[in-house]
């Protein structure tokens, strides 16, 4: 692996000295007048500036820093480029499909579909439907029989393919050469809209996702377990509470009339959004027009796939917090596998606080400010900029208290709520001791924060933001999710000064905002004699720790 990254910076260190070595050829051309001044030709200023050898390029006989350089009359400063040329851009289709584009340089552009569908819509359908489509997707379809044919333009396009399912959202997503682009949007309509689900494809859906069963519940790390807890525990009999994984039990009993019924009633265009970064927006519209402006799913050219499945319900209802725990008593002791394996039995607590929807701008931006200034990690960190060793869950926690093997703060935000919450473990003889620990760093969320770790967890949010855009399919990700949501886009800029604009009070308002909500606890291991949930519902609504809490 490391010989594979010294090699790819060789080549980029090659290419680099390449451009730059064009790029001061055209400097100097520029600088000392032109060719129609100085020099007849190319030739000629080679010859009296470029030292050759046999092997090549050596170097360049550049007059001096010293040297006033005569005859530059006719060097040009660059052209500007106006941002407004890489806004984003939103147009709607007929059938009430949204189409959102964005210009960006270079040979790839990523394109996409975001439905708004997941598990939270599953309540009236078979719990797990969501995770058999990610697991289907840019299989056969109707036009590409068979997916050796599929790989096949992929690889003809120098093109990836992704689908990745969360509790509101599915995204079908694939980076491509642009010349490429309108077989691909062939290619990705056909998958969304014309699935031809073979019995072998489920049978080995099937088997995929039974293997995934167990490996969550046989690796040291459960968090995605636990964050399946805690959304049970967080919103009890509301739409955010339906799993995101397949149940053991609905493994078996999800057919292909099951998923074209969901599809029917969910992958619908006024529930979409087609985007693109890296291609001109005029052209990019009426390729949508022609691939998916007239698509007939399979689902309506041929009703017998559907079954007897009656017509679905969206569950529009809103998510509501309830707050309550989810605990699994469970000896975690044989996961730590291999020969003389030193590290110990942990149990897992999950924290949880109702925090602000994405819809609620201000607090929503409030709350990832928190979410930065706990930070957060694990016991051993090998350091360097940007890692968070100067995050609140770091100094407070993991710096001060040896029983504390990880502490990690994050924020999930849907469009009615959103979920604010800590994962923390240590061995289960230190569980009260990591109780009032967790808890009272959220209540120090409310209290006075000092300004140069606000600071700091301003800059690096704003650092975050820029550097994960700089991505492309992060960029394309954030476009449509932004437009599926709002039906514009706000630039990075926007999101900048609104970080900017935080302050203390608002750090404190937002906080004792989710602090007034009944906490919600997932625990997994053991936990002998100790009640997580209600010691951390006493320390929350007590406001405090008792005094002496260390064994």
């Amino acid at each position: 692996m490391l010989s594979r990254i010294i090699y790819i910076f060789n080549k980029f260190e090659i290419i680099f000295l390449h451009l730059q070595s064009k790029a001061t050829d055209t400097f100097y051309e520029a600088l000392m007048g032109g060719t129609n001044t100085l020099m007849k030709d190319k030739s000629e200023w080679s010859s009296s500036f470029i030292r050759k050898s046999r092997d090549g390029v050596e170097g360049y006989n550049l007059p001096p820093l010293t040297k006033t350089i005569e005859n530059n009359s006719h060097f040009k400063q660059p052209q500007s480029v106006s941002s407004h040329n890489y806004d984003t851009h939103v147009s709607q289709l007929d059938n009430g499909l949204k189409v959102a584009s964005e210009k960006l340089f270079g040979e790839f552009c990523t394109v996409g579909v975001i439905i708004d569908s997941g598990p939270r819509y599953e309540t009236s359908f078979k719990n797990g439907t969501t995770h058999f489509l990610e697991k289907l997707a840019f299989n056969a379809t109707a036009n590409f029989h068979n997916r050796e044919q599929i790989l096949e333009i992929l690889e003809k396009h120098g093109a990836i393919c992704d689908c990745q399912a969360g509790r509101d959202a599915i995204v079908y997503a694939l980076s491509c050469r642009r010349s490429g682009l309108p077989q691909i949007l062939s290619l990705l309509a056909d998958t969304i809209y014309r699935p031809l689900f073979q019995d072998f494809e489920l049978e080995q859906v099937r088997k995929s996702i039974e293997f995934e069963l167990e490996d969550l519940t046989t690796r040291p790390d459960p968090e995605p377990l636990l964050v399946e807890m805690l959304h049970e525990a967080a919103f009890k009999n509301s739409p955010l509470a339906n799993p995101k994984i397949c149940p053991p039990e609905n493994i078996n009993s999800i057919s292909k009339e099951d998923l074209y019924s969901y599809m029917r009633t969910l992958y619908q265009p006024k529930r979409t959004v087609l985007a693109c970064i890296g291609t001109d927006h005029n052209e990019f519209t009426q390729m949508a027009i022609e691939k998916f402006g007239s698509v007939k799913p399979i689902w309506e050219e041929n009703p017998k796939c559907l079954g007897d499945r009656p017509e679905g319900v969206i569950d529009t209802r809103k998510a509501i917090w309830t707050g309550g725990s989810k605990i699994v008593e469970k000896d975690l002791s044989d996961l730590n596998q291999g020969y003389n394996n030193q590290l110990p039995e942990l149990t897992h607590l999950i924290v949880g606080l109702e925090s602000p929807s994405f819809m609620n701008e201000k607090d929503f931006v409030t709350s990832c400010v928190i979410n930065t200034l706990m930070g957060g990690g694990g016991s051993f960190s090998a350091g360097g900029p940007g890692k968070g060793m100067y995050s609140r869950l770091y100094l407070n926690v993991l710096n001060r208290y040896h029983f504390m093997f990880s502490a990690t703060a994050y924020n999930q935000s849907y469009i009615d709520s959103g979920i604010f919450y800590i994962h923390a473990s240590a061995p289960p003889q230190y569980l009260e001791d990591m109780c009032n620990v967790v808890g009272q760093e959220l209540i120090k969320m409310a209290g006075p924060c000092d300004p140069v770790q606000l600071s700091r967890a301003k800059t690096q949010l704003q650092s975050m933001l820029f550097m994960n855009l700089e991505q492309r399919p992060v960029l394309f990700e954030d476009v449509a999710r932004q437009v599926l949501s709002r039906g514009r886009r706000e630039q990075a800029q926007y999101y900048f000064d609104r970080i900017e604009a935080i302050q203390e009070s608002d750090i404190q308002r937002v906080a004792r905002k989710m602090l007034e909500s009944p906490p919600a606890v997932a625990a997994l291991g053991r936990m002998g004699r100790c009640d997580p949930y209600e010691r951390i519902k006493k320390i929350i609504t007590n406001k405090s720790v008792p005094r002496k809490f260390f064994r």
